[in-house]
């Protein structure tokens, strides 16, 4: 895992170039301390930094060069099947004149640039793995940037008059100083209401992030982005496999994934919480690793807490080399600065990751594998029950919007919370359907809400197209809720967040539910054979008795801090200075905002520190970045 950096102009320097990508690899020294590399020609320069994971030695540096040296790689990611693809590089190709590659590595990155070689773009579609990579053709002067098919890896980018810039951070990218950059306004209302902002949109204007499944080409000072995957495009061809036929093939397809990712020249391990998921992943890797695994788990002193009595007895069955890192919240707290610095873009969340990733790097481990995706592939939000029980209430639609709206209104008194307000909406929509209501359940404030917190809120954002093309399917609303979790909540806030808080720590982490032959498989499957009324039904069937009973049937509790509590306390000033910091500038309705802050401090049951903490991480992103409002 590493970090590349690039710089493309006509008008800028070749040393100016140089100067500038050597300031940005510098800014990305925490994501590869292993070695960092330089390459430049009049028109570009890429820079790379090196964590070593495959072929440790030298021979894996970067930027890397074909054997006839017209195309340079810089490589950031793991290909899983590159074994298997360099077996079949190292012949000539059926039918054309492609001939054998002679490989000089081990690494995963000549078989990339091999790949390309022979096949350009439509190599992509042979990849299985999490990856960003850009390779340059010397000869027809021509850069080709590609990101993987679920998104694992970032890689963002800036096109302007001073030439074309790019990296696996949005900061490198800023603090290049090639122009001032600011506050990307015309999304402030899509993070506000969802705690982050939807590629290829970041929160910083000019500055793009590639979609996962799409790869960019640019040249003669021309950009152009194409797909060259999508989930939402899976097959619906299973009906004929019995439920048990199924859960055999779930169980193969999330078997192979996870040998796939043990491949490793490094110590590695596994994030343990003790929950279904990251047990599940425990429980495989025992089965499939010759080595004892390394297992990690957060603990609390407060029982209401902490899951490790779950992680203890999933290591105990495993014997696992167990690792159960007891935190205070104090020792959280102290922490905190260090994950806020480490954000390279703003959300919601994300402190939990860096702190599980700081102790698993700090126990030797250089890679490790994470339960992320379980939830978002195999149904296991309460939003697949709340969606499910909508769907059965298409009646709603025949009662009078009147009638609607009065009800929403009785029910929000009553409730006095915040689902409370969200039914509220939902029932004063025109229609009541999969498109109109999904945004509202990953929403923090309701389109009202948000009106009163920013002048000119625009909540017709992203997510609405997001849902609007994902293909709703008569007994596969299920997979259409999937694909919606993924789309938004999984790419743009979890896989983020577990990028930048564990590359950080120099810290790789791989997630065998994201593989995406077992993605499209379970997105094939209807809701008849997965529906929620147990947690990841099908996925605990799948596993057969591979977990004890105290794990599948225990309560989901995630990982939880004091965050309400902490809000008010110990984060209260700092969190009350940036709030009122925020609240003067030129968009914000300033009365409202800080009625919100005060109503929070008060303990009214509508205003959740969720709805507090992300303002607060904001103001305090775009001030550290020199964010011009």
């Amino acid at each position: 895992m590493c970090g590349i950096n690039g710089f493309v102009s006509t008008t800028v320097s070749k040393e100016e170039k140089t100067a500038i990508v050597q300031k940005m690899n510098k800014k990305l020294s925490h994501r590869g301390p292993d070695n960092d590399g330089f390459w430049s020609e009049d028109k570009i320069v890429l820079g790379h930094r090196r964590l070593s994971i495959i072929d440790l030695s030298a021979d894996g540096n970067q930027p890397f060069f074909s054997n006839d040296k017209r195309y340079v790689i810089i490589y950031n990611g793991e290909l899983y099947n590159y074994k298997e693809l360099k077996l079949e590089l190292q012949r000539s190709s059926k039918g054309s004149n492609d001939l054998p590659y002679f490989f000089k590595t081990n690494t995963d990155t000549e078989v990339v640039l091999a790949a390309f070689i022979r096949y350009g773009t439509k190599c992509l579609q042979l990849f299985n793995g999490m990856y960003a990579f850009a390779i340059y053709d010397t000869l027809e002067e021509k850069l080709t940037i590609a990101r993987d098919r679920l998104g694992v890896k970032p890689i963002y980018y800036y096109f302007g008059k001073e030439g074309f810039l790019f990296s696996s951070e949005i900061r490198p990218i800023i603090h290049s100083k090639i122009k001032t950059f600011t506050l990307n306004k015309d999304v402030l209302s899509e993070y506000l209401m969802y705690q982050t902002v939807f590629a290829p949109n970041t929160i910083v204007k000019g500055i793009k992030m590639l979609m996962p499944g799409h790869f960019l080409e640019f040249q003669n000072d021309k950009a152009s982005v194409s797909e060259y995957y999508s989930l939402n495009k899976f097959s619906t061809s299973l009906n004929d496999l019995s439920y048990l036929e199924t859960c055999k093939k779930v169980n193969e397809l999330l078997t192979q994934s996870v040998q796939k990712r043990l491949v490793a020249d490094v110590p590695f391990g596994a994030f343990l919480s003790g929950g279904i998921d990251s047990s599940a992943i425990v429980g495989l890797m025992s089965k499939v690793s010759s080595e004892k695994i390394q297992t990690f788990n957060v603990s609390f002193d407060e029982s209401e807490f902490s899951e490790s009595k779950y992680a203890k007895l999933i290591a105990t069955k495993f014997n696992t080399e167990h690792h159960e890192i007891k935190l205070t919240p104090k020792d959280f707290l102290n922490q905190l600065p260090e994950a806020l610095a480490a954000m390279d873009h703003p959300s919601g969340d994300g402190p939990n990751t860096y702190i599980v990733s700081k102790a698993t790097k700090k126990a030797g481990v250089t890679m490790a594998l994470s339960g992320i995706g379980g939830d978002e592939v195999f149904a296991g939000y309460d939003v697949f029950k709340r969606m499910s029980k909508l769907h059965k209430k298409a009646w709603l639609n025949t009662v009078p919007l009147f009638s609607r709206k009065t009800a929403g209104y009785i029910i929000q008194k009553r409730k006095k919370s915040v689902s409370g307000n969200k039914i509220q909406e939902i029932l004063s929509q025109n229609k009541i359907n999969f498109t109109s209501a999904y945004p509202l359940n990953r929403s923090v404030f309701t389109e009202k809400e948000l009106s009163n917190l920013i002048k000119n809120s625009n909540s017709k954002n992203q997510i609405g197209a997001i849902v609007s093309a994902i293909p709703q399917i008569k007994n596969y609303l299920l997979s259409a809720v999937s694909l919606c979790e993924i789309n938004t909540y999984l790419q743009n806030i979890l896989l983020r967040d577990a990028d930048q808080m564990s590359m950080a720590v120099a810290l790789e982490v791989r997630e065998p539910f994201l593989d995406y032959k077992l993605i499209e498989f379970v997105l094939g499957v209807s809701d008849e054979k997965k529906y929620p009324h147990t947690p990841k039904k099908l996925l605990v069937d799948s596993l057969g008795d591979l977990l004890p009973e105290e794990i599948v049937n225990r309560p989901k509790m995630g990982f939880t801090l004091p965050w309400q509590n902490w809000l008010k306390t110990d984060l209260k000033l700092f969190c009350e200075k940036n709030i009122i910091e925020f609240s003067t500038y030129d968009f914000c309705n300033k009365t409202e905002l800080l009625n919100l802050w005060n109503g929070f401090l008060n303990n009214e049951p509508t205003i959740t520190w969720s709805r507090i903490w992300h303002i607060v991480v904001l103001n305090n992103w775009l001030k550290e970045n020199n964010i011009s409002i």
